[in-house]
């Protein structure tokens, strides 16, 4: 496969990756991805040094490396719970299926763009990356027929499904977001489980992320979803909330975001959620 051009949120996968690359190089970071910087290149340490904001420092917001390292953990819980059929649902670059310690007989399916898979497959071949598991990966849009796509990658709905959602459901327009969250519950068995991360409303309000959210919009990457009341965001779309907590709560700050940090103490502070729940 040839290193496609990606477009768009693909393109900006690419920012991401530079900051994944950015926490793997600390003394103290939180996980480690050795193909981040190789996936990022010299595009998205760019892009990275374009959306800085004036309120995060030079060592970067802390709540990318906090998100990523909440959803090593919680999938880290679903394989522990026994869960050995994994889907990412706009995994991006994404390189769990090659960094994390996967189960004997795990099978991890990665749904997302054309474009951005063959552009990550292309980079991980090149760098010799073996998976750690049986990955397939399924080249779909969210807004097409994924579900059908994933069916005919193997995916079987007989079987609890751990799915995960990182950095993507506000990318989508409200109705879409629902119905992908809502068409992962109908494909999942019982004992199924699933994280997601949402943003609050409030980063459309305050002043000072004007600038960023219009260099999204410059990017043709648009932040289009947030919600207030991520519980009821699992909840109306067929999932048992198991929790909700925020980057800088207890168990979600990891070192980086001390107690008087806590989102609660900060009604400023633009809102961004972790959830999981259960079918």
């Amino acid at each position: 496969m040839g290193e496609d051009k990606m477009n768009g949120v693909g393109e900006t996968a690419r920012w991401t990756a530079a900051a994944r690359a950015r926490e793997s190089a600390r003394p103290d970071r939180l996980f480690d991805d050795p193909y981040a910087s190789l996936l990022a290149g010299p595009e998205g340490a760019e892009l990275l040094r374009h959306f800085h904001t004036s309120r995060a420092s030079d060592e970067g917001n802390p709540f990318l490396p906090i998100r990523t390292r909440w959803f090593d953990d919680t999938i880290g819980k679903g394989l522990a719970a026994g869960l050995v059929q994994v889907v990412g649902l706009g995994a991006g670059l994404d390189t769990r299926a090659y960094r994390l310690a996967w189960p004997v007989g795990t099978t991890v399916y990665e749904v997302d763009q054309p474009t951005v898979l063959s552009y990550k497959l292309a980079v991980l071949d090149k760098a010799g990356a073996v998976p750690q598991c049986d990955l397939r990966t399924v080249p779909v849009d969210l807004g097409d027929d994924w579900d059908a796509a994933l069916a005919a990658a193997g995916h079987d709905p007989q079987v609890p499904t751990l799915w995960f959602t990182e950095g993507v459901l506000f990318y989508l327009p409200e109705k879409l977001a629902g119905d992908v969250v809502r068409r992962a519950a109908k494909l999942s068995a019982p004992g199924s489980r699933l994280c997601v991360d949402l943003i609050g409303t409030g980063i459309y309000r305050f002043p000072y992320m004007k600038s960023f959210l219009r260099k999204l919009e410059d990017a043709s990457s648009p932040w289009r979803f947030g919600t207030d009341d991520p519980g009821s965001f699992l909840s109306d779309n067929g999932w048992t909330v198991d929790v909700v907590t925020e980057p800088g709560r207890p168990g979600a700050e990891y070192g980086r975001w001390s107690s008087a940090a806590n989102p609660a103490n900060l009604p400023d502070l633009p809102r961004s959620y972790l959830a999981a729940g259960h079918v």
